[in-house]
């Protein structure tokens, strides 16, 4: 990737350059990307090119040095009328928290700047959703290089991203749960070993990838050996979680608005009454519009927590992607009955928006896992036993 950012446009306001992306890219590709599977190289490219994938980053490598609402307010806008897309974008925040804290300063420099795209290469076959749990190894070579090996079961933009953020085992055996590595797209011995022909997010390029002998320096670890793990819950998952929930509250609020549209805009020839004058056609509407709205009322005090340092803080990170995982799920599913027939043809794209908001409920950590988390927080346990940390 080597898109760089527009001098012109990152002079304007983020919102107004997220808006023409929108507008001349992501929204006129969406079907496309949906129907074909296709990896949104365009919507990408366009986004890095008006600063959007350098907007968390800090402003001394010249990103844009914004927080975590400026940016859950892009995932929301971006779900709204690409899932793939947004999706895609997401991962690369997520993994842009860690390489800001912890990677080189001229990774940090290619992403604040536009011409890199990062992802997470966490879920392996071993371990499945519970990426905690790293069964992929990490060994010192003879040359001082280390050699990573692992079968990675999903990659978001696999063989797309520039860089992955790569969980393995740590060096040492007694050093802690998990190590991570910044590993560089076209390392010998990384490939893309499997297509991705999925229900929704069909663009997201979420494939599984094999490392074989993959070497990369000791300066390529981010923080120390075993402590990864750490990493994760403090730095990865705030931004994963959080941005999760402005995902589904993109696809719900864009449901509503579609549904709304159909039953104000529909018009029944033999009696001429629309479909929003039947009482019950409202009241459903209305049933939508109030879970969505609970949802971006949650997704805003998850915001305010994180960034006052209130005490429930990482317990509303917890929460807010299994809330907003069922939420979007209930909502898309409640907008396509509520449009019968219609929701069911391609153009009305309620049916896309069904399907992309599947994902929330199993993406790991799955709506179930969460559950379980903030069960043990609430009830004063560690979020992870031993046996699994």
């Amino acid at each position: 990737m080597t898109t760089s950012v527009d001098t012109a446009q990152s002079d304007t306001d983020p919102a107004d350059r997220l808006g023409t992306v929108i507008d001349d890219v992501i929204r006129p590709q969406a079907a496309i990307v949906d129907r074909e599977g296709a990896f949104p190289r365009q919507g990408v490219d366009a986004l890095a090119a008006a600063g959007l994938l350098g907007l968390a980053s800090s402003t001394e490598v010249g990103g844009g040095g914004q927080g975590m609402r400026a940016v859950a307010e892009v995932i929301e806008r971006l779900a709204a009328e690409c899932g793939s897309t947004a999706m895609v974008v997401l991962m690369h925040y997520a993994a842009t928290a860690v390489i800001e804290a912890h990677g080189p300063r001229e990774v940090r420099t290619a992403i604040a700047t536009g011409g890199h795209l990062t992802t997470l290469a966490f879920s392996e076959y071993g371990s499945r959703s519970h990426f905690w749990s790293p069964t992929g190894t990490a060994s010192a070579a003879d040359d001082g290089s280390v050699r990573l090996d692992a079968r990675k079961s999903w990659v978001t933009s696999a063989g797309e991203a520039d860089s992955y953020v790569w969980s393995s085992l740590p060096l040492s055996g007694d050093a802690g749960p998990m190590t991570l590595w910044h590993v560089p797209a076209g390392s010998a011995g990384l490939s893309v070993t499997g297509d991705f022909d999925g229900l929704g997010l069909r663009g997201n390029g979420s494939r599984p990838m094999t490392g074989e002998g993959i070497r990369v320096p000791s300066a390529a670890m981010l923080a120390d050996d075993g402590a990864g793990l750490d990493t994760a819950l403090g730095a990865v998952l705030p931004w994963f979680l959080v941005l999760n929930g402005a995902f589904c509250l993109g696809l719900a609020d864009s449901a509503v608005a579609e549904a709304n549209r159909h039953l104000t805009g529909t018009t029944l020839t033999h009696t001429g009454a629309a479909l929003r004058d039947a009482p019950v056609t409202r009241r459903d509407l209305a049933r939508l519009m109030i879970r969505t709205d609970a949802l971006r009322a949650f997704l805003g005090d998850t915001l305010t927590a994180l960034e006052t340092g209130r005490d429930d803080a990482m317990l509303r990170v917890l929460q807010v992607k299994a809330l907003a995982g069922e939420t979007a799920a209930d909502v898309t599913d409640g907008a396509m009955q509520l449009c019968g027939g219609s929701a069911f043809r391609k153009e009305l794209g309620l049916e896309r928006r069904f399907r992309d908001s599947r994902a929330a409920r199993v993406m790991a950590p799955t709506t179930d896992a969460l559950h379980d988390f903030v069960g043990r927080v609430a009830t004063g346990l560690p979020l992870l036993d031993e046996a699994n940390r």
